[in-house]
């Protein structure tokens, strides 16, 4: 640097420094020997016409600090002799690739270039490159790696002829085979074996050539229409046969209905367990008696009439007491089924539906404690135990019951107790089976009371709160008591509310003995129809199963109205106008065959012949006669009906008779 002088002191001695220069961003370092008094703005000025950069560009700094450009070098602490680094900072790019510095020694061009990274959408494929032996990170050649842009196209030839022009050409083509022909002459003989003579055949007019094409149509059409009818006759003959086996299997499923039919009424009769099952028997045994009258009646008189009538009588008797010990029997098989299914009730788990037709269910401190009785008493009414099993049984039932005081709970203990004496005395089971009875009545009886189970609140028909039975509860006089509203069954044509269904029951029985268990079925098809059509029908909703009956055998004689079919479970009622609502005024009583095609008819007084229809439109005026006196259904009648010269139903009010206090 500078003139290369070297500068000595009045000892003789030199002032020379060794400076390193340690350029950011290059590997190399490069080292110059200075005179102690040299400035920085020495070293930059000479720096900067080494490397052919400004001299703003170069910037030194010593332990991190940019020297100003008076500072001298040995006003930087080192003393002569030592070595000095200074780091160069170049800013702005460099010109040139390589150069040599005023000292020999080579030194490497350093700047900062301006470079575009343009990212990738995908991963590129490696085409070459080299890896980082220290850190592994892997370079790719940028003329490999880098996506090259794409000439323009030249827009001068874009509407040339040679673009616009469908290119074509020729192109010739040869036959396979030549072939050639030769004539007999001299030398050459050829042989006329295989030659055919042509003549000429008879001159043929257009009329007859057209005459000739006719005839060959004639026969074609008529081979086509043989075709034709055949097909169509093979295919009445399939449809024959379908029919044919479809009303096979149609008799062989009704015939099995039948029979299953009478099945199911025999062991409900041999065996009845419902309500609706005793109805059968007392209607059963009124059709007896009524036969037995009339054949009494048609072949006796006299005191033979009489006697016969009281033999009868005696009959009668010992059959309501036959049926009255079956129903005895199951009353007590169904209020044990019923008591097993309250305790079920109140132990099962609260249950919510998910959005996903999941079921999420909870246990609550009332529904664990419904379990655990529910287990005590499946437990006590459990036979076949031992001695030790069972007063084990007893031991949980009075820890269970002695968490209350009252008299029930004491009730229980006492009898646990007893029971638990007898078994220590080897008391026989059958002299047991009273008193295990009684306790697992009282126990029950521990298990519906709200207060010791919690849960039975929800379930018992006596409400808690006193206040609610103000409302909707009514005085039945045929029992004299007071009943909710659910309790009584009104018809549509009821004015007061009446008798209980307690009380209509053992009228029933007592009196007319009338069967409604096929009306209350087909009520219930009627419904489902009326439902399925989604029109908003509501009267078929309205009638009862006494209305029902009044309908099919009183207004349509129990018989079919197109096929006189008087098969009852056969009959339904269907809709007579299939756009209208059901009523007892739009209805017909039809077989269910007949009533899937009675409903694909568009109108009716098309179909049907004036004398039906004047029929069916009888039975109509009879219906609106009785059951325009409706209060349910008097909003529901049509204009057009109340139109007709009929009277005119009266308003009817409701009214309770309360006796006196």
């Amino acid at each position: 640097l500078g003139n290369g002088a070297t500068i000595m002191d009045d000892g003789g001695e030199t002032h020379i420094i060794t400076v390193n220069f340690i350029v950011d961003g290059s590997p190399e370092k490069l080292s110059c020997e200075c005179d102690a008094g040299e400035s920085v703005a020495t070293l930059r000025e000479t720096l900067s016409t080494a490397w052919r950069i400004s001299l703003e560009s170069v910037v030194l700094s010593y332990n991190g600090e940019t020297l100003s450009d008076v500072t001298t070098l040995s006003q930087l602490g080192v003393a002569p002799g030592q070595a000095l680094d200074l780091h160069v900072q170049v800013l702005g790019v460099v010109e040139g690739s390589r150069d040599e510095s005023p000292s020999g020694d080579t030194q490497a061009r350093v700047g900062h270039t301006s470079v575009e990274v343009e990212r990738a959408k995908q991963a590129k494929p490696f085409l070459g490159g080299y890896r980082h032996a220290i850190t592994g990170v892997e370079y790719h050649h940028a003329t490999a790696q880098t996506a090259s842009n794409r000439k323009p196209p030249d827009q001068s030839k874009l509407r040339e002829r040679d673009a616009q022009t469908v290119v074509s050409r020729n192109k010739y083509q040869q036959v396979t085979a030549d072939a050639a022909t030769q004539m007999q002459k001299t030398g050459c003989y050829i042989s006329n074996s295989p030659d055919k003579i042509i003549t000429s055949l008879k001159y043929e007019t257009a009329d007859e050539y057209h005459k000739r094409i006719l005839e060959k149509i004639i026969i074609l059409q008529s081979y086509w229409r043989r075709w034709l009818a055949k097909r169509y006759v093979d295919g009445l003959r399939r449809d024959k046969l379908k029919r044919d086996e479809w009303e096979k299997q149609e008799a062989v499923r009704k015939q099995k209905e039948r029979e299953d039919r009478i099945k199911r009424e025999f062991d409900r009769r041999m065996n009845p367990n419902t309500k609706e099952d005793f109805d059968i028997l007392y209607h059963a045994l009124e059709m007896w008696r009524q036969d037995e009258l009339k054949h009494i009646n048609s072949t006796t008189s006299g005191p033979e009439r009489k006697a016969a009538l009281c033999e009868l009588l005696e009959k009668e008797a010992e059959l309501i007491a036959s049926i009255g010990r079956h129903k005895n029997t199951a009353q007590e098989r169904n209020r044990e089924g019923e008591m097993k299914a309250f305790l079920e009730k109140t132990a099962a788990p609260k249950r919510w539906f998910a959005f996903d037709g999941g079921v999420t269910e909870m246990d609550t401190p009332y529904t664990l404690r419904a379990q655990q009785l529910r287990d005590i008493y499946n437990t006590l009414t459990l036979k076949g135990l031992s001695s030790d099993e069972r007063l084990d049984v007893l031991l949980t039932l009075k820890s269970t019951v002695k968490e209350h005081d009252c008299t029930l709970t004491r009730d229980i203990v006492q009898l646990a107790d007893r029971e638990a004496d007898l078994l220590m005395r080897k008391t026989p089971t059958a002299a047991l089976y009273g008193l295990r009875k009684r306790i697992a009545s009282l126990f029950f009886q521990y298990c519906k009371t709200p207060m010791f189970n919690p849960e039975a609140a929800r379930h018992i028909k006596i409400p808690q709160d006193p206040m609610s039975l103000c409302n909707n509860f009514y005085y039945c006089r045929g029992c004299c008591q007071y009943l909710p509203s659910t309790d009584f069954e009104l018809s549509t044509n009821s004015k007061v509310t009446g008798h209980c269904r307690s009380c209509c029951d053992v009228d029933n029985r007592a009196r007319a003995r009338l069967d409604l268990t096929l009306y209350r079925g087909m009520l219930a098809s009627i419904r489902k129809e009326e439902e399925a059509h989604g029109d908003g029908s509501r009267i078929a909703f309205l009638i009862q199963e006494s209305d029902l009956c009044y309908l099919v055998e009183d207004i349509w004689g129990c018989q079919s109205a197109l096929s006189a079919s008087d098969d009852p479970y056969e009959l339904t009622l269907g809709r007579w106008d299939s756009k209208e609502q059901w009523s007892p005024w739009n209805c017909i009583l039809l077989t269910k065959d007949e009533v899937v095609g009675h409903n694909r008819l568009d109108d009716v007084h098309e179909s049907y012949g004036a004398e039906f229809i004047r029929k069916v439109n009888h039975r109509h005026v009879l219906a609106k006669n009785h059951f325009s006196s409706m209060p349910a259904l008097e909003k529901h009648l049509e204009p057009k009906i109340k139109a007709l010269p009929l009277p005119r139903p009266k308003e009817h009010v409701i009214s309770v008779r309360v006796p006196p206090a």
